[in-house]
């Protein structure tokens, strides 16, 4: 059944269900202090964390992606976690900081932007829905100065620009526009880096992948925090691909074909390297 626009106020759903049922969000309440009774303030090491992800625009479009580990402390807590969420046909989101609120930001997110078109019958744009992904962070800042950190990365393809777009935010809903890359989370300044040496403007779309790829292997090989891939589980980074068209899910067996030829080229080359000593 299609909800009724003159039941409500506001097309905004985080505010309906704080009217209607606050119960329903805690974890995005004003009010953090329940976070104490679960641990002390500082001491989030209890709480799985992920990291890393990232995003680069391309000539056609945006690539976005996040590898697949959550660490609690100094070991790992889970191997398979979702960093990237499809928000509509043609924008995404990818978190990183404590696992928990992320996943619940990431989906009401989603909800949000469905709901909003419902009520308005009409498309949000990409800026609206990076400015509302703006203002959820702002409603989670409590949360924040507590530890239980939300930093996303939004990118999608702007039908009326024509163009990929990347957002990137702070803990306190601060919204800044990349116009040509960014990498968030523990391993974000390695895969920065690399991307560094990687990027070109123009760049076609395996182009765009395979320095996605690369980016994240090296957060991997130099950040405890970030998984690379695992040939032995099967567990590869998400990738997803924003164009005019919508969005493309890269394949495990596409990502998989990109590390095997990766290494057997590190391979080689230190091959080389030590015959020739």
């Amino acid at each position: 059944m299609e909800p009724d626009q003159s039941e409500y106020i506001t097309n905004d759903l985080l505010q309906i269900l704080k009217c209607r049922q606050p119960n329903l969000l805690q974890s995005f309440s004003t009010n953090a202090q329940f976070i104490e009774s679960i641990q002390p303030r500082g001491e989030v090491g209890q709480f799985l964390e992920g990291t890393t992800i990232l995003a680069l625009i391309y000539a056609d479009g945006v690539v976005i992606a996040g590898d697949r580990q959550a660490t609690g402390g100094f070991q790992v807590g889970e191997r398979r976690v979702q960093k990237v969420y499809e928000v509509d046909t043609h924008s995404a989101i990818a978190i990183a900081g404590v696992a928990g609120p992320c996943i619940d930001m990431a989906k009401l997110f989603q909800t949000q932007v469905e709901f909003y078109e419902k009520i308005e019958g009409s498309h949000l744009s990409l800026e609206g829905k990076a400015s509302y992904l703006s203002n959820m962070l702002k409603s989670n800042l409590p949360l924040a100065l507590q530890g239980l950190i939300v930093i996303p990365i939004f990118a999608g393809y702007d039908l009326k620009e024509n163009i990929g777009r990347i957002f990137k935010y702070d803990i306190t809903g601060g919204r800044y526009e990349q116009v040509d890359y960014y990498a968030e989370g523990s391993g974000g300044k390695d895969a920065r880096s690399a991307l560094k040496k990687l990027y070109r403007p123009e760049m076609k779309s395996s182009e765009a992948l395979h320095a996605v790829l690369h980016a994240l292997w090296d957060a991997a090989d130099e950040d405890v925090g970030t998984a690379g891939p695992d040939f032995l589980r099967n567990i590869y980074p998400i990738v997803r691909i924003i164009d005019q068209s919508g969005i493309t899910e890269v394949s495990p067996e596409t990502i998989k074909s990109f590390y095997t030829d990766l290494f057997q080229r590190i391979s080689e080359n230190k091959s080389s390297l030590t015959e020739s000593e």
